[in-house]
C-alpha cells in the first residue's frame, strides 16, 4: 500500500513542532503593532500608555509666531520707563526744578574741558551731514538684501525726529549754556545721532558676524556725541538726556517692527 505523505503545517498535524501563532482577533487589537499592514487597535478604545496620553500644544498656522508674553511685557516696561524719564526731565526743565539747577551747575563745571579738537569732532558726530549718510548706507544695504519694511520703518523713524523735537524746543524755550538764545531742549544733534546710529545698528545687526557689536557701536557713538555737545558748551546735559529718552522710544519700536518684518519674510521663504 502506497503511503501518501501529508503536507506539513496543516491543522491536523500532531508532530513535535510547537504550534505557530496565527493572527486573529486577539492580535488584531494589540496596541503599538509595528509595520504597515499589521492590524492596529481600534481608535475608539482609550489608550493606557504614557506616550499616547501626552497632549500637543495648540495648533499654529505655518508662517505665524505664537505670542510671547515675556517680550511684550518687557517692551511695555522699557517704553514706560523711557516715557517716565522724558516726562520727569521735561517737567524739571520747564518748572526750573532742582534737577535743572543741578544740571546747570554741572554743565558750567564741564564746559571747555578736554582737547578742543577732539570734543569738536565728537560734537560733529551729531551733524546731519555725518549721521544721515551712515543711516542711508544701512538702508541701501538692507534694500539690496531684499528687505523692504525694515528700511522703510528706519527712514520714517528718522523723519519723525524733527516732528517731535522742534515742537518741544518751541514750548520749553530753554536758553543755551553760552547764549541767551532759546530752543536748546531737547538737543537736535543728540537726537539725530541716537536715531541715525541706532537705526543703522538695528538694520545691520542680522548681517554682522557678531550682532552685538552693532548696538554697542551705536551706543558708543551716541554717548560720544553727547559728551562732545556738553564739553563744547552747545547743550546742557539734560538737553542730551531728554533726546535720549525720546529717541529710545522710537528705537525700541523700530526694533520690534524690524524683527517682526524679518520673521514674516523668512516664514514666506520656501524651505529646501
Amino acid at each position: 500500500m502506497r503511503e501518501t505523505p501529508r503536507p506539513q503545517g496543516t491543522a491536523g498535524d500532531t508532530g513535535s513542532e510547537l504550534p505557530q501563532r496565527r493572527p486573529g482577533c486577539a492580535f488584531a487589537h494589540a496596541t503599538g503593532a509595528p509595520g504597515p499592514g499589521t492590524p492596529h487597535r481600534s481608535g475608539g478604545r482609550p489608550s493606557h500608555t504614557p506616550r499616547d496620553a501626552r497632549r500637543t500644544g495648540p495648533t499654529v498656522r505655518p508662517g505665524t509666531t505664537p505670542p510671547v508674553p515675556g517680550r511684550t511685557a518687557l517692551f511695555f516696561s522699557v517704553v514706560s520707563a523711557l516715557v517716565a524719564l522724558l516726562a520727569l526731565t521735561t517737567w524739571q526743565i520747564a518748572a526750573a526744578g532742582p534737577l535743572r539747577r543741578l544740571d546747570e551747575r554741572t554743565a558750567r563745571a564741564l564746559v571747555g574741558r578736554g582737547p578742543e579738537g577732539l570734543t569738536e569732532f565728537l560734537a560733529d558726530l551729531g551733524n546731519m551731514q555725518v549721521a544721515l549718510p551712515v543711516l542711508g548706507c544701512a538702508i541701501l544695504w538692507t534694500l539690496l538684501r531684499g528687505e523692504r519694511r525694515a528700511p522703510l520703518a528706519a527712514a520714517l523713524t528718522m523723519a519723525a525726529v524733527p516732528l517731535l523735537v522742534v515742537p518741544l524746543k518751541d514750548v520749553i524755550a530753554r536758553p543755551g549754556p553760552l547764549t541767551h538764545a532759546t530752543g536748546y531742549y531737547p538737543s537736535g544733534h543728540a537726537a539725530t545721532a541716537a536715531v541715525a546710529y541706532g537705526a543703522a545698528a538695528i538694520l545691520l545687526a542680522p548681517y554682522a558676524g557678531r550682532a552685538w557689536m552693532m548696538p554697542v557701536a551705536a551706543v558708543l557713538l551716541t554717548v560720544a556725541t553727547g559728551i562732545g555737545l556738553v564739553l563744547r558748551g552747545y547743550h546742557w546735559p539734560l538737553d542730551v538726556a531728554g533726546s535720549w529718552w525720546l529717541c529710545g522710544v522710537l528705537l525700541v519700536a523700530l526694533g520690534v517692527l524690524s524683527r517682526r518684518s524679518r520673521r514674516r519674510s523668512s516664514s514666506r521663504t520656501p524651505s529646501c
